[in-house]
């Protein structure tokens, strides 16, 4: 497929932001990067990365990894040691919903699942009622408090993550920040990124998904934190030789990427208001790159149909924008719904599945 053609298909798919494909910039720059040895650390680019989202997030040091499940993973398995143990996360969080029970294994780790009072994201009160604190040996203690920010394209709003941390951190527990999609919420609210990794001891962050490059996440924390995490990444598989030919998308996603998400943003706010405008429900606001129909508001068989007629890709009432997604693949995905008014709601309302961030 000539890189046209992928891009035109990419532009109507509303599927995920993870089907997003290289700039032609990233692609030129894996042609021409050095070719070290980045398990040896003598990779120049896989070099120049790591200090740069050292610089970006203000923490010593920093860890290219294959994925974002891997470095959720092993960020989650340093922090750990002797079992018993437990996570305390988001009930919808990633780690614990689609990582493939990977803190049951890897980390021998119970995890608590908390259900956001508010709906949107945890606040200190539901971290107080469900966290494992003491010594009663009945119980897994929790020792890392997991975040996700954004969950389902809804900002953790800082100053309810500043409680936590403080909080957290007078009870001698770790936090860890599944940042996948801070990118989108740096640009959405005008922050840098230091000003959310500040109350985290380690963050994961994504830079394929939204960010387009081929493959990659970056885990980071201080400087013994990462020499332990290097451990477990070399241990799962991960350690990879010329990662400079990533690396060196990552580098582009930077400076070429990240600084268009505002306006991946406000396709995805024209396309939720033009929904409401239409009578459709949104089950969040919509706050970053993603829109969420209520399907108890809309035929959402009608309106796969509508949008396969279009050729436009969905996962149910999940939309999500991104770099390639077109104004004009917006129109029609409004045409698409319009067809729909008027038609039978589902009345299927199953949205554990459009949680997951595949």
């Amino acid at each position: 497929m000539s890189a046209d053609i992928a891009m035109k298909k990419v532009a109507k798919d509303f599927r995920s932001d993870t089907i997003t494909i290289p700039l032609p910039e990233m692609l030129d720059a894996a042609r021409v990067c050095a070719l070290g040895d980045s398990v040896f650390h003598e990779d120049p680019t896989t070099e120049k990365f790591e200090k740069k989202i050292c610089e970006l997030t203000g923490k010593s040091s920093a860890l290219f990894c294959t994925s974002g499940t891997l470095s959720n993973q092993i960020g989650l398995r340093t922090h750990l040691h002797q079992p018993p143990h437990s996570i305390l996360c988001d009930h919808r969080g990633h780690v614990y919903s689609a990582e493939a029970g990977g803190l049951a294994t890897l980390s021998q780790a119970m995890v608590t699942p908390v259900v956001p009072s508010n709906d949107l994201y945890l606040t200190l009160e539901d971290v107080k009622r469900s966290v494992i604190l003491g010594s009663d040996i009945h119980t897994a203690p929790t020792r890392v408090i997991s975040l996700e920010n954004s969950l389902s394209g809804v900002i953790f709003p800082i100053e309810e993550i500043k409680r936590i941390s403080e909080w957290a951190r007078e009870n001698d527990i770790k936090m860890h920040l599944d940042g996948a999609r801070l990118w989108n919420v740096t640009a959405a609210l005008g922050c840098s990124l230091k000003d959310v990794c500040q109350y985290f001891d380690s963050v994961s962050l994504c830079m394929s998904k939204g960010m387009c490059a081929s493959v990659g996440s970056v885990l980071v924390g201080d400087e013994d934190f990462i020499t332990k995490a290097e451990w477990f990444r070399k241990q799962q598989g991960g350690g990879i030789r010329q990662s400079g030919v990533l690396t060196s998308q990552c580098l582009v996603a930077i400076d070429k990427v990240w600084p268009t998400m505002p306006k991946t943003h406000q396709q995805a706010k024209r396309l939720g208001l033009e929904l409401l405008k239409l009578g459709y429900e949104l089950l969040v606001p919509v706050e970053t790159n993603m829109v969420w129909i209520d399907e108890q508001t809309i035929n959402i068989e009608k309106f796969r149909e509508e949008c396969i007629k279009r050729g436009l890709k969905i996962f149910r009432g999940r939309l999500v924008l991104h770099y390639w997604t077109t104004d004009e693949a917006v129109n029609e995905i409004i045409e698409a719904a319009k067809a729909c008014v008027g038609e039978s709601p589902t009345g299927y309302n199953d949205i554990r599945p459009q949680y997951i961030r595949k």
